[in-house]
């Protein structure tokens, strides 16, 4: 995490066609300030990540794949605990047993003004998930060591309710992983491989 992160140049290769990179400075009033948990974690010879599915009754990207996370809340403390209070509530992770290695690259979300923050952590082990079924669909155990050796992208029509989008993906287990979390999915295997 020393160094420059890959940041905008790894998130427009995912970036949807029609959508903007940038900053939100000419908006700031209606901005959401939000982060999530980019947690890393080793089962067998594996490295994966955790996603969830949100429902399709959430106001906001309904049935996307997302990390854990939400809005920032008056009574956090900071973006991050936002991350670590979210990761807990959504699907059982507990703050105590992650260690915080740093922060990927802020994301602006144009089409839902949201501005996202996402953090990243590791765990020496799977953690002992405990999905709210209320805040989230479906736990998605994504491998990201598999793609981080063979960046599988394809591209789908999606209907969202700006119309319909023809945008890159990642595909697992039947998902389309989409959008911005496609895009921090994207900085993270930058980095990733750097190490290797």
């Amino acid at each position: 995490m020393s160094g420059e992160l890959p940041g905008s140049a790894a998130h427009a290769r995912m970036l949807p066609p029609g959508r903007r990179m940038g900053t939100f400075d000419h908006e700031r009033s209606s901005v959401k300030m939000s982060s999530v948990l980019v947690l890393l974690y080793p089962e067998g010879n594996q490295l994966f990540t955790c996603l969830t599915k949100r429902p399709s009754t959430m106001k906001y990207h309904p049935g996307q794949i997302s990390f854990p996370g939400g809005k920032v809340e008056k009574e956090d403390a900071s973006p991050l605990m936002t991350a670590l209070r979210e990761a807990q509530e959504e699907v059982g992770i507990q703050p105590s047993s992650v260690e915080i290695l740093g922060k990927l690259s802020d994301l602006y979300v144009e089409v839902s003004r949201f501005s996202i923050q996402p953090f990243l952590a590791w765990t020496d082990r799977r953690p002992d998930f405990q999905v709210d079924f209320g805040e989230v669909e479906e736990l998605v155990l994504f491998p990201i060591s598999d793609f981080i050796a063979k960046e599988n992208i394809a591209e789908t029509k999606i209907e969202t309710t700006t119309g319909s989008l023809s945008v890159k993906y990642y595909p697992f287990n039947g998902e389309i992983i989409w959008g911005a979390t496609a895009m921090i999915l994207t900085e993270l295997m930058d980095i990733l491989r750097k190490q290797n």
